[in-house]
């Protein structure tokens, strides 16, 4: 049975992906840590990252580090944190995520409840972010 993230990737399920390209997809999370949180995602539905191919893994690193730099564009945070966990989903993904203190990479902290129109502009804006860096992967 595929992965939420595979539904997501393949359409059948809706998602604010940012970024889409060969090797991998990057979406706003519906339940962030902090605005902006987003999740960068292998095509390939493998559990653990460390099962990924070493370019896979590397590709993935490479899109994390583009999305962390429009996040800082767009709501300037004092860093970007980036987390491997894997457990709530068993798809590798990358928890790229605009923080302020270390409270921001708390999952306790998450917010169920963000207004979907909220999630948009987020997306929009990653978006506009992306292509003023160039990028043309962006969905």
């Amino acid at each position: 049975m595929p992965t939420i993230f595979t539904r997501i990737i393949e359409g059948d399920i809706p998602g604010r992906i940012i970024w889409r390209d060969d090797t991998c997809v990057a979406m706003v999370d519906i339940r962030p840590l902090n605005t902006g949180h987003v999740l960068v995602i292998p095509l390939a539905e493998v559990d653990r990252w460390t099962d990924l191919s070493a370019e896979t893994a590397a590709h993935c690193t490479v899109v994390a580090h583009a999305v962390g730099q429009a996040q800082m564009t767009v709501f300037a945070p004092a860093r970007i944190g980036l987390m491997i966990a894997g457990f709530e989903v068993p798809h590798t993904h990358l928890h790229v995520v605009p923080i302020d203190h270390m409270g921001h990479l708390d999952f306790t902290g998450a917010d169920p409840d963000v207004p979907a129109s909220h999630l948009d502009v987020v997306a929009d804006q990653l978006r506009g972010a992306l292509r003023s860096d160039g990028h043309t992967a962006v969905v």
